[in-house]
């Protein structure tokens, strides 16, 4: 019999959970608690009060009226109260006879016949009372609340619960010293009676404070770690030179570089010329010129000799960065014999063949793909410079396999002039990691889950954008905007409008966007109205871009292919039908799309309400956060309060360990502390910061690494 099949359906549950350690149960705390520590006489109890009553059974009888139920009446000497149960057993009919002395817990309501419970937890009375508030923990349904907590017990009195913060450091977190883990832990678990509940709700009492300080320690402490390991690490030394292909891009662009630009360019060039790997994001607000930026990077580690890869989520953006690139570098690869490479799942045989040839030969100096670019078939002569575009649609493991393509390492991948050499290494050189988003990480989550790497921002807009005007309107308003629609394609103009994807079927989201296309063509004659989504052949989706890129189609419908990526100066009208399906940045990502030229534009935003006519209050929350502001880091930070971290975090957080008991938008101070004392704690108790992060993390630390 194999262990998982000798473990009991409780004991499975436990494991399922994570409840695997001592250590593990001692921190699945209880999620709310009920006082069952005195008796309230029932005239004495306010409705809607959540009370325990000592009475004895005056009647016990089963009713079929208006359903069954057993209704059972007791007396405590002050007053009466219904006791109803609508789903019961013999034995508990039994438990609750005439006469019988109860204990009863549940919320007191009044009524036309008086004061009842409904599904109370009832015993018999006698014996003594709790002398602590019992907790309700998180569980499942094949873990009962009294196998938890008996295992909760157990788990606190065998874990070792030691102090792993050295006690010089622990004034700087400024808790109350009286509050070791174990007493902190110990009380969170059996509150005294007295204890006020709003701070165990809220969070803010002393013993939740050294749990939160606790647990940032281990993360910083992690994510610290990790960026020493990677400093470790040796990388190509990638420097620019006079009259280079850098400055030559530089004077070839059409346009001039915002002063936002040209500072994250030099923070970009600096980190190259290191001999350890570059860890830098590269974050922007959706069309604030990051592509650019990408380039020049490129052209720094192409012309020290080395080849650089741009990775891409969708072909569509993997496509739009290849036009942009090959226009731009192409001309100035050419003379030397380079040129930029293009790779996706749906080549041709002979032109993949091709462009494989020409990357291990080092022909190749750039290429740009999709998922294709990781493939074990593709090989490297030497790859410098990994970026990764919208890097958290991306899982951790296909970053890493992309840091692992670094091929020879040898630094002489074109031995052109100004090919640097790289520094003497004991092992395979590492490339540069430079990753870009248009979704901005609020300030607090890049000072947790993203400690580990260097940031760089782009806060300015290249001149030209115009501002998007958002208007949130009911579906019921919907012939309104396609007279909107209309009105914009006879001035010349394009539009999108955008249908959600229905996760639980592709044949929902191809339905929508289809009844949607024919909608919109039968409704505008003499328009071309396109459709574009996910399972269309590649070749039919860049025919479809193509028409509508080049201002031949009026309307193009799509599901969210078109997200990120498309730039058509053009459009100047984004519809988003059923907006209050889709998250608060990829919103904001779509409306990206518009405000590209010189037109005014505008962004609807077409929700449709339950069948109780309302809208959630987390969809209403995401819309007006749409309206109100267009500024990316805003509706990044709104979207932080709303949804919490997972959302920035997306691939990265596989296995990750998501904050349990910080809150990154109350506990700045707390986490402010924790990355000022974790260099301390690594550089002088290194024993014990390892302790701690065990403690906290176990093995889920690896996944902050990439």
């Amino acid at each position: 019999m194999s262990t998982a099949q000798a473990l009991s359906a409780p004991q499975n549950a436990l494991v399922k959970m994570g409840l695997s350690r001592d250590i593990d149960l001692a921190l699945h705390l209880p999620y709310r608690y009920e006082d069952e520590t005195r008796i309230v006489a029932l005239r004495d109890a306010r409705d809607g009060d959540t009370v325990q009553v000592e009475g004895t059974v005056t009647d016990n009888h089963v009713a079929y009226r208006p359903r069954r139920q057993l209704v059972v009446t007791i007396d405590d000497g002050t007053g009466a109260c219904v006791l109803r149960f609508f789903s019961f057993y013999p034995s508990q009919q039994k438990a609750l006879a005439v006469g019988n002395r109860i204990l009863a817990r549940g919320e007191i309501k009044g009524g036309l016949f008086g004061r009842q419970m409904v599904h109370p937890v009832c015993k018999p009375a006698g014996g003594e009372l709790p002398q602590a508030l019992t907790p309700v923990y998180p569980t499942t349904a094949a873990l009962p609340q009294a196998y938890l907590r008996k295992a909760v017990v157990s788990g606190l009195a065998r874990a070792d619960l030691s102090e792993t913060v050295p006690a010089p450091l622990l004034p700087q977190f400024g808790l109350q010293p009286a509050w070791t883990l174990r007493e902190a832990l110990a009380f969170l678990h059996h509150p005294g009676p007295d204890t006020p509940l709003a701070a165990l709700e809220d969070r803010s009492h002393p013993a939740w404070q050294r749990l939160k300080a606790e647990e940032l320690l281990a993360q910083q402490l992690s994510q610290l770690h990790s960026k020493r390991e990677r400093d470790r690490l040796r990388a190509p030394v990638l420097r620019t030179r006079p009259g280079g292909l850098h400055e030559q891009l530089l004077a070839a662009l059409p346009f001039a570089l915002t002063a936002a630009q040209r500072r994250v360019g030099e923070e970009i060039a600096a980190d190259l010329a290191r001999p350890v790997p570059m860890h830098r994001l590269l974050q922007g607000d959706v069309g604030s010129g990051k592509t650019v930026v990408a380039a020049l990077a490129a052209a720094i580690a192409i012309d020290a000799g080395w080849q650089c890869a741009l990775m891409a989520p969708t072909e569509i953006l993997a496509e739009q960065h290849f036009r942009k690139l090959v226009g731009w570098l192409e001309p100035l690869l050419a003379p030397l014999g380079r040129s930029v490479a293009w790779l996706t799942g749906g080549q041709r045989k002979k032109e993949r063949g091709a462009m494989l040839d020409a990357l291990a030969s080092g022909e190749a100096a750039l290429v740009v793909g999709t998922h294709a670019v990781i493939q074990e078939q593709v090989q490297f002569r030497a790859l410098g410079l990994a970026i990764i575009d919208e890097q958290h649609r991306f899982g951790v493991e296909q970053r890493l396999a992309l840091r692992g393509k670094a091929g020879s390492g040898s630094g002489g991948a074109h031995d052109g002039e100004g090919a640097n050499e790289a520094p003497e290494s004991p092992g395979p050189l590492e490339p540069h990691l430079l990753m870009m988003s248009a979704t901005p990480i609020p300030r607090t989550l890049a000072m947790s889950y993203y400690a580990d790497l260097d940031v760089s921002t782009i806060d300015e807009l290249p001149p030209g954008r115009t501002p998007v005007v958002t208007k949130v309107v009911a579906d019921s308003r919907r012939e309104e905007v396609i007279e909107r629609i209309r009105a914009q394609v006879d001035q010349g103009r394009q539009v999108y409008w955008v249908c959600p994807l229905i996760e639980e079927s592709e044949a929902l989201d191809l339905r929508n966007a289809t009844a949607t296309h024919e909608e919109l063509a039968a409704a505008l004659p003499g328009v071309q109205v396109g459709l574009l989504h996910s399972r269309m052949p590649a070749a039919e989706k860049k025919a479809v871009m193509a028409l509508f890129a080049g201002g031949r189609m009026g309307v193009l419908v799509a599901t969210t292919v078109i997200e990120v990526g498309v730039d058509v100066p053009n459009a100047s009208l984004m519809v988003i039908e059923h907006a209050e399906r889709f998250g608060l940045s990829q919103l904001h990502q779509l409306r990206g799309r518009v405000g590209r030229g010189a037109a005014a534009s505008a962004c609807v935003l077409l929700y449709s309400a339950g069948d109780n006519g309302r809208l959630g209050e987390t969809a209403r929350a995401r819309l007006k956060a749409m309206a109100e502001t267009g500024d990316g880091f805003e509706i990044a930070r709104r979207d932080l309060e709303i949804r919490g971290p997972g959302e920035f975090l997306g691939a990265r957080q596989s296995g990750a360990p998501l904050l349990r008991f910080a809150d990154l938008a109350s506990d700045t101070g707390l986490l402010q502390a924790a990355r000022a004392l974790a260099p301390q704690m690594l550089d002088r108790f290194p024993e014990q910061a390892d302790r701690h992060v065990q403690r906290w993390l176990g093995g889920k630390s690896e996944y902050l690494k990439a």
